[in-house]
C-alpha cells in the first residue's frame, strides 16, 4: 500500500514544483547587451532551445510601426511575443535573449534599443503574468485532455506496479 501512495506523491511533488519555478516576469537583464562584462569571451552560452527563425513575428511587425514607435503598443506587442518563452530568454547561462532580439530586429527592422528604452515596468522587469494567464486560459481545453491522459498514464502504471508486486 505505501508503494502506491508513493507512485502518487511524486508527480504531484514535480507538478507543484515546476509550477513554483515558472517566471512571470522577463527580467531587465535581457535587455542588456551581450558584451557589456570584460569576461564575456569566456563565458560561453548554451544554444537556445527556442527556434525563434521560424517564429511568427506578426504580433510584433503588425502592431509596432515606426516611424514613432509607440511605448504602449510596442510593450503590449513585445510582451505577447516574449512572455511565452519568458524561462528561456531569462537564462543568463543561454544566449536566448540575445538571439531573440537579434530576430525581432531582423525582422522588424527595429532601431537598436527600441524595447530596451522604451519597455520599462518595475524592479523586476516586465510583467507577464496577464499575458501567461490569458494564454493558459485559451489553453484550458488542451490541458484538460492532457490532464485526463495522464492520469490514465498513470492509473495505467499504478497498475502495473500492482501486478508485478503480487506476482
Amino acid at each position: 500500500m505505501g508503494s502506491i501512495r508513493f507512485f502518487y506523491h511524486v508527480p504531484c511533488f514535480f507538478f507543484f514544483i515546476s509550477m513554483a519555478t515558472a517566471s512571470t516576469f522577463i527580467s531587465n537583464e535581457v535587455f542588456d547587451s551581450p558584451g557589456s562584462t570584460g569576461r564575456s569571451l569566456l563565458q560561453v552560452k548554451k544554444a537556445c532551445a527556442v527556434d525563434f527563425e521560424n517564429k511568427n513575428y506578426t504580433v510584433l511587425t503588425s502592431q509596432c510601426k515606426g516611424p514613432q514607435y509607440p511605448p504602449k503598443v510596442c510593450c503590449e506587442a513585445f510582451k505577447e511575443f516574449a512572455c511565452p518563452v519568458v524561462d528561456e530568454i531569462n537564462d543568463a547561462s543561454s544566449d536566448c535573449a540575445a538571439t531573440m532580439f537579434s530576430y525581432i530586429n531582423i525582422y522588424g527592422k527595429y532601431p537598436p534599443g527600441l524595447f530596451a528604452n522604451q519597455c520599462k515596468e518595475g524592479k523586476e522587469g516586465l510583467d507577464c503574468s496577464q499575458i501567461n494567464a490569458a494564454n493558459e486560459t485559451a489553453k484550458s481545453d488542451a490541458g484538460q485532455i492532457a490532464a485526463s491522459r495522464s492520469t490514465l498514464l498513470m492509473t495505467t502504471a499504478g497498475f502495473l506496479v500492482f501486478l508485478f508486486h503480487w506476482f
